[in-house]
């Protein structure tokens, strides 16, 4: 009997007890992909085919085509903003706090006057005072709305808020005073004009080349190029024509309709942008030139005419109470000021006729530049006077008893500044007026074209891309 022969396999291994067996490890799963890898693997796919390739070009010069409309709309809105704030804004300012200033040296001037008058005050005099006063005050407001809180110049006119109301109430004491035959009032009068001379007025100062430096930062922004738009005009353009010549060697055909279109709108905003940027900049260089240095010129010159004329008065109403060493010399203090201030009135006066570039801005700086002179002529009649001791003759060659006092000289001089200021003011408003208004309708006019034209760019390629239906 035959038997069939037993398995030759090895019987499992008995479990032993107590002992775990061994388990095998899953592999990792593979890492996944970000979006931006599988869509870059999509991107190179398409770039294998004309028609992929075809896509990401027309998607590129949209892209880069309302890019570039949208960087020209956003600089030349700034610029347009920094252009509207030099004339509404800055340049006001400005002339806000230059009248600030000149209000309180010219009230300065007249509370002098008005002492030395005494019982023979006109009322016109009193009320040139009063005026300058009030004109002060609202100018204070004004510019405290239209300053920053917190700011430098919203401290500064805050305490010249402040020391107006004392400054009135010193002189109003000093006025009472000296009705009343008191010498006392003198010495009031003086505390009043140190705390002009000393505070209010370098505060004032203050103010003006406060804002004076914010109008030149505006004029540095609305002038500034727009580098960034013109450059990515110039890519743009670029591009555009890359795309028109490979066009042209894969079809042989010159004009691709959509892609002119958006290189006509591309072209447009360009030559828009430097054209009504370089106008806009010659505008704003003019209203500078022959605007603001002229102002600032008049400025210096009208105030340096009321300093001059409050010295003047405040020598025949101190008596040589306060003197001053020049040199080796002790002289007047106020006699001394007075010569310095002439001095810088002519000074200006010669700079201003030097910007004046017509005839209407030039004939009321020569006027004054003549009643100083007449001016200067009857001062030293009327400190001859008073070196005499004569003086009541002085006093009546100075406020006006005389036939011809020097507040007829300082009151023509003012009034020719006053003329030349308007004439400047005008010129300014006419040339930073055009420089902005040059700029007007840019920034939507870059933005409509930069649709359009990336627009026509889709348009181009797509009508290629028809052609592989």
């Amino acid at each position: 009997m035959t038997h069939s022969p037993r398995s030759t396999a090895a019987p499992p291994p008995a479990q032993t007890h107590g002992q775990a067996q061994p388990q095998t490890r899953p592999s990792p799963p593979a890492p996944r992909r970000t979006a931006f890898a599988e869509g870059l693997d999509q991107l190179r796919a398409a770039a294998t085919t004309e028609p992929g390739r075809l896509r990401i070009i027309g998607a590129f010069l949209a892209a880069l085509v309302v890019a570039f409309g949208a960087v020209t709309a956003w600089q030349m809105t700034e610029r347009s903003t920094a252009a509207d704030d030099v004339v509404n804004r800055s340049q006001p300012l400005s002339s806000d706090a230059a009248d600030i200033y000149r209000s309180l040296a010219d009230a300065n001037t007249a509370a002098a006057s008005g002492y030395l008058a005494g019982l023979q005050e006109k009322p016109a005099m009193r009320e040139g005072y009063e005026r300058d006063i009030r004109t002060a005050a609202a100018k204070l407001v004004k510019a405290a709305a239209n300053s920053e809180p917190g700011s430098a110049s919203a401290k500064t006119i805050a305490e010249l808020s402040r020391l107006l109301p004392e400054y009135k109430g010193l002189v109003e004491t000093a006025r009472a005073n000296n009705r009343q035959g008191y010498p006392v009032g003198g010495a009031y009068l003086r505390t009043a004009n140190e705390m002009m001379q000393q505070k209010m007025l370098p505060k004032a100062e203050k103010l003006y080349q406060t804002e004076n430096q914010r109008l030149r930062s505006d004029y540095a922004d609305a002038k500034s190029f727009p580098w960034a738009a013109a450059g990515l005009g110039i890519v743009a353009l670029a591009a555009l024509a890359w795309a028109q010549h490979r066009n042209y060697l894969r079809t042989n055909r010159v004009l691709n309709h959509g892609l002119v279109t958006a290189t006509a709108a591309s072209v447009v905003v360009l030559l828009w942008l430097t054209v009504a940027h370089t106008v806009a900049r010659a505008g704003l260089n003019d209203s500078y030139d022959h605007g603001v240095r002229s102002l600032n010129v008049l400025n210096e010159a009208r105030i340096a005419s009321l300093t001059a004329r409050s010295d003047e008065n405040l020598t025949l109403v101190r008596r040589g109470a306060d003197t001053k060493t020049v040199g080796d010399k002790v002289v007047d203090a106020y006699e001394w000021g007075y010569d310095q201030q002439i001095d810088q009135l002519a000074k200006a006066l010669t700079r201003a006729e030097g910007l004046a570039d017509d005839s209407a801005g030039k004939k009321p700086v020569q006027d004054a530049n003549g009643f100083m002179k007449v001016w200067k002529d009857r001062h030293g009649l009327a400190r001859a006077d008073n070196e005499r001791g004569n003086y009541q003759a002085a006093r009546d060659r100075v406020i006006g008893a005389a036939k011809e006092p020097t507040s007829v000289c300082f009151d023509n001089v003012d009034k020719a500044l006053a003329t030349a200021l308007t004439h400047e003011q005008n010129e300014f408003r006419q040339a930073a007026g055009d420089g902005r208004d040059s700029l007007a309708g840019l920034p939507t006019g870059a933005a409509v074209l930069a649709v359009l034209g990336a627009a026509g760019a889709v348009l181009g390629i797509g009508r290629r891309l028809s052609e592989y239906r």
